[in-house]
């Protein structure tokens, strides 16, 4: 065989490579939308938005693009973060009433990944949002996390202040020793205490619910047991560390279940929550790890709506292991991201039932692949193999639809 045709058989070989799995353009622009035109199922409860990672700007931005097009288009008025519970009624006061900042509500969530110019822009359009809206059409703000103790037990021991002195007294010298700072320190016995004096809170609580409620309200009644109930779930975190993971997926989705069915009460039969991808996903793809996601979709089954994100080109921050934020830059090119990779957008919705209309995009989103799972540390080693930052998974069982990101850009962390 000749040079030239060595040549030519070269060429053509490669580009059948580098197009394998790309749809083209004009295709794939069939079966994308803009965020703000996506469309979810009328008897939907649950839907949930997904993080390829926790450092990313337009990640962070989606909560707000997203949840804007829920409250038009879905009429939902309830906002949850994979953020911690009592922090998160910091929030949800700023933006009812004003007290504060956004940015002291912001840093109250105690997270580095949140301490960004993204996450206060997002509180101040929903404090901005609800100076605006009607009662009936106002939003409210929660976080469903329990790796904190600070703020649930501030509104806990507010709450006895007003209902019983005698037990603020008593329950605020039992709990001096428990905070933020302090919680990783707790000995065993020092947990097993700590459960103690909880299980006693919850006791008193239900054993006094109508007069307490009486001398309060319902909803503070309400939020104070579920304050205990979130500090019980941290002690539990720091006493089983081999299940760590299990049993905060486990929690974070009964904490969904409290909100909705609290919400359920004040007429609001729709929520919407930000989580990373790996808890948003329903098909427990982490080995030796069950998802909120998994928990959900057997607790909701259909009325529970999972969005993954995507990315090609990502340049995002995250903790190198020792304290210190890096940047850190990944091409992806996984058979999802790749089929769409010539739509014109930057930032684009694909509606899974709409994309199986087309036979060659169904084959691409049913076949198991490695997507990017990045949480908030990296290191740069981790490039060395992709088992490291991604996850096996089939994208038509683990989401309903997909966000994809071609561009992405870093966040900044504010000290």
């Amino acid at each position: 065989m000749s040079v030239a045709r060595l040549f030519l058989s070269a060429v053509i070989l490669l580009t059948f490579i580098t197009g394998c799995g790309a749809v083209g353009g004009d295709v794939a622009e069939k079966y994308v939308s803009p965020v703000e035109n996506m469309d979810v199922p009328n008897d939907v409860t649950i839907i949930g938005l997904g993080e390829a990672t926790h450092g990313n700007v337009e990640f962070q931005e989606l909560k707000k693009t997203v949840f804007e097009a829920l409250i038009k288009n879905e009429n939902v008025r309830i906002f949850v973060l994979e953020g911690d519970f009592g922090a998160g009624q910091q929030i949800n006061d700023y933006i009812l009433h004003g007290n504060g900042t956004a940015k002291e509500a912001v840093f109250a969530l105690d997270y580095g990944i949140y301490k960004t110019q993204q996450m206060i822009d997002l509180v101040e359009w929903l404090h901005e949002y609800n100076e605006t809206a009607n009662e009936n059409d106002r939003v409210y703000f929660y976080g469903n996390d329990m790796q904190r103790y600070d703020a649930s037990k501030k509104g806990l021991l507010a709450f006895y202040e007003t209902v019983n002195e005698e037990m603020a007294k008593k329950y605020t010298a039992q709990l001096q020793h428990v905070s933020n700072d302090t919680m990783r320190n707790l000995t065993a016995e020092q947990l097993e205490e700590l459960h103690g004096i909880i299980d006693d809170i919850i006791t008193d609580l239900q054993t006094n619910e109508e007069e307490y409620s009486e001398q309060t309200s319902q909803e503070s009644y309400a939020f104070a047991l579920q304050y205990a109930n979130v500090m019980k779930q941290r002690t539990s975190l720091l006493g089983n560390d081999k299940q760590y993971t299990m049993l905060r997926d486990e929690y974070l989705a009964e904490n969904v279940k409290w909100i909705v069915e609290f919400e359920a009460q004040r007429g609001h039969d729709k929520l919407f929550i930000s989580a990373h991808n790996g808890h948003i996903e329903k098909t427990s793809a982490a080995f030796g790890y069950k998802s909120m996601g998994d928990y959900l979709d057997e607790m909701y089954g259909n009325h529970y709506f999972a969005i993954g994100t995507d990315f090609i080109n990502n340049t995002f921050q995250a903790n190198n292991g020792a304290n210190k934020r890096e940047n850190h830059t990944i091409n992806n090119s996984d058979p999802l991201v790749k089929a769409f990779s010539e739509v014109e957008s930057n930032i684009f919705y694909v509606d899974f039932e709409l994309a199986i209309n087309s036979k060659e995009i169904a084959e691409i989103i049913s076949q198991k692949q490695r997507m990017p799972n990045i949480g908030d540390d990296f290191s740069t080693w981790y490039k060395a193999s992709k088992k490291l930052y991604t996850l096996e998974m089939v994208p038509n069982e683990a989401y309903d639809g997909m966000i994809i990101v071609k561009e992405a850009t870093p966040t900044t962390v504010m000290e």
